[in-house]
């Protein structure tokens, strides 16, 4: 039984040893990078938001116009 948890614990503090070595190769982005990447992503949503919105609008006339509701 001893035997088993000394394997484990050897795994778990093997396992983060690597997570370590893992983190110090990542490249973490400046905080400039990480406003101009946040800004990117918030303008494409509201962009296909817009889309979304123009379409579902569109197809909601057309489908009246057709049905005449």
């Amino acid at each position: 039984m001893s035997e088993q948890k000394e394997k484990f614990s050897q795994r778990a503090g093997r396992f983060f040893k690597e997570i370590r070595m893992e983190m110090k190769k990542v490249i973490w982005p400046t905080k400039q990078q990480l406003i101009n990447n946040t800004l990117v992503v918030f303008a494409a949503c509201l962009f296909i938001g817009v889309v979304v919105w123009l379409a579902d609008f569109g197809l909601g006339l057309i489908f009246s116009a057709v049905f005449g509701q």
